[in-house]
């Protein structure tokens, strides 16, 4: 394990975070230290289906260059959002060479630090040479793990643990595949993580051991966000794009909670809810939390250079 001080080029949009435990509000969330209170997240979802009705409670416009977002995570009054910011984007060969489809493009990756409202506290930017793609992203009480792959598939990854008291970051340990997401199990210490496109579910022991290694046999969405949900369970937002007969695109969104242990479909709901670049809610990062008799989703569709830019959508469903 290596300790690492990148916490390079940090743009502080107020007070730095202190040096404390992040505080934890009374609301449930996913991917905080209050775990046994997710059970009402995991009853909320199982009620989805593809009649529910979202509601758009809140649209918050972020301020500043997000690039290509990916995973949200909150903790208490703080949203980190990982984000890739693709300098020279991968071009697929003709031909594979040397295993890979494509490039290894350039870019940076980026953990964004927010508060409730949107505004940038802090930007923590990973990565190293060719592996600077942040994926889906989650916490586990006191550690946030993010994976930072190769941008093609088949390729290499990083996994970081950013201390949530200090923001101190370590890198724990590396993947010859590239890792799309990553969720903590607080009750057993191990991590699970999905591939490009969530083709495929790996488990390793929180040093790195890689101790499960399955096909997903799902095959509705691409897994983009994941979360922990209690239950020894775990929530996957993502996306598939379509072709409809004119040969235009159509992107399908969905929700899927699935079993940690034996990695199957205990619900899935397809998701139709549309931002403002044309884009479905799911498409890349998403945090859902229960409130009371509300499941609320906060979710991050839209690029930083598309038409409004990233805004935070908030949608709210009755449940129960």
């Amino acid at each position: 394990m290596r300790s690492t001080n990148k916490v390079r080029g940090a743009v502080l949009a107020g007070a730095v975070l202190a040096a404390t435990a992040v505080a934890v509000t009374t609301t449930p969330a996913a991917g905080t230290a209050q775990h046994p209170q997710n059970a009402p997240l995991v009853e909320a979802v199982s009620q989805l289906n593809r009649s529910t009705q979202w509601n758009l409670a809140e649209r918050i416009k972020l301020n500043f260059p997000t690039h290509h977002p990916q995973g949200f995570a909150r903790v208490g009054d703080r949203l980190f959002l990982s984000s890739v910011e693709i300098i020279e984007a991968p071009v697929k060969y003709p031909q594979p060479v040397d295993g890979y489809d494509r490039t290894p493009g350039k870019g940076r990756g980026h953990v964004f630090v927010l508060d409730l409202k949107g505004h940038l506290l802090k930007d923590i930017v990973l990565g190293e040479g060719d592996n600077y793609h942040p994926g889906g992203i989650d916490a586990d009480g006191t550690s946030l793990w993010v994976p930072v792959a190769e941008y093609r598939p088949y390729s290499h990854s990083i996994v970081y643990r950013i201390d949530l008291a200090t923001l101190e970051v370590h890198e724990e340990f590396r993947v010859s595949d590239h890792v799309g997401g990553i969720v903590p199990d607080p009750r057993t210490g191990e991590l699970h993580g999905v591939t490009w496109g969530s083709r495929e579910f790996y488990t390793w022991n929180g040093k790195g051991r890689q101790l499960t290694h399955t096909s997903n046999s799902s095959h509705f969405v691409d897994y983009q966000d994941c979360a922990y949900a209690e239950r020894e369970q775990m929530l996957c937002t993502g996306i598939t794009n379509y072709k409809t007969a004119t040969g235009t695109n159509f992107e399908l969104g969905g929700i899927t909670l699935l079993d940690l242990q034996s990695q199957t479909i205990q619900h899935e709901v397809p998701v139709q809810l549309w931002s403002a670049a044309g884009h479905v809610a799911t498409r890349n990062p998403v945090h859902l939390e229960a409130d009371g008799g509300k499941l609320r989703m906060w979710a991050a569709p839209d690029d930083g250079e598309e038409v409004s830019g990233t805004e935070i959508l908030i949608y709210e469903a009755k449940v129960g």
